[in-house]
């Protein structure tokens, strides 16, 4: 079968044949027919999570069909469609794991980071992390669900009941965050890049009320803010938009550094919080809501052997929504 691999962080992917893999104790083989490119499968590209072991395959938004099962497993089928997500295994006996929270269990693994993840044609993965998906929604379509989707939804719970949500960096997670919140009855104020008019117009034409760059003052007090870019300066740039008691979540999984900033700032209860993985109450919890929810994904397509063309796109800000490889 044919992967994609990063062999050594800073080098693009290669396009290797690689030995069917063969489903253990507890797994399932899935064919792989779309997985989606994720600004995380960056950060692993580039080196910049230590956990991360090499050479991997990346790719933890990956939507196949059941196609081998291995022993222990039940509840599956043959030719199920299922999704599996960033969040591939658990020791399942730490205090987090036993509290709910287990996207903080420091033993936990991950998809396309130290297990190899869909950017090729075959995959195998935990059972007991695998998700079924709406019906609603295509391969492609469903890819993004499984991380953008997914992240964005945890922080958006954690940004509580905001009447008015600011949204900073407005790619795959945002859209679809953006959606679901506007379902819920919320106002969203999305910043961009500065001068990035494809970006505001994409976030426009999804229901935003106000979109602008981040350079640009909000104009209105927003009850709380998340943040999807990895850049640390705009933290302070969004606790300085929230009011008092407002709340600023930081949803990447890698950020540059924040600047100091004035306690002034923050003072008034304003609280700054940063979301960790995800649990698969989480997943559940999202796929019910992505099944009622009017959501519609924006993706542009590219085959497997593309996939370094796909990196770029989303590098450079090309992609309005999210990539999706398709063997």
């Amino acid at each position: 079968m044919k992967a994609m691999v990063i062999e050594r962080p800073g080098e693009p992917l290669k396009c290797v044949e690689r030995a069917l893999p063969e489903p253990g104790p507890g797994q399932i083989r899935l064919r792989v027919s779309a997985c989606g490119v994720c600004r995380t499968d960056l950060h692993v590209a580039d080196g910049e999570l230590p956990q991360c072991r090499y050479p991997v395959v990346p790719g933890h938004e990956i939507v196949g069909t059941v196609d081998r099962i291995g022993g222990g497993v039940s509840g599956f089928v043959e030719g199920e469609r299922i999704g599996v997500p960033w969040l591939g295994a658990t020791c399942g006996r730490c205090r987090f794991c036993r509290e709910g929270l287990e996207n903080l269990c420091d033993e936990a693994r991950f998809t396309g980071c130290q297990i190899d993840g869909g950017y090729q044609e075959f995959a195998v993965a935990d059972a007991r992390f695998c998700f079924r998906l709406p019906e609603r929604y295509s391969d492609v379509a469903a890819a993004p669900l499984l991380c953008a989707g997914l992240i964005g939804h945890r922080a958006h719970r954690m940004a509580g009941n905001a009447e008015r949500l600011g949204i900073f960096g407005f790619g795959a997670a945002a859209h679809i965050m953006a959606q679901l919140a506007r379902y819920q009855g919320q106002s969203i104020y999305a910043f961009t890049r500065p001068g990035d008019a494809q970006a505001q117009d994409f976030a426009r034409r999804l229901g935003a009320a106000w979109a602008g760059g981040s350079d640009e003052a909000s104009p209105e007090p927003l009850d709380a803010a998340i943040i999807f870019a990895p850049v640390g300066s705009l933290v302070p740039t969004a606790l300085r938009a929230v009011r008092k008691g407002g709340s600023v979540i930081a949803a990447g999984i890698h950020m540059s550094d924040i600047p100091s900033f004035p306690y002034e700032i923050l003072w008034g209860e304003r609280t700054v919080k940063s979301v960790a993985n995800l649990t698969r109450a989480d997943g559940e919890d999202f796929m019910r809501l992505a099944a009622e929810a009017p959501i519609e994904v924006s993706t542009a397509a590219f085959a497997l052997a593309d996939a370094n063309d796909a990196l770029d796109h989303l590098r450079r800000g090309r992609l309005s929504g999210a990539a999706v490889l398709v063997p």
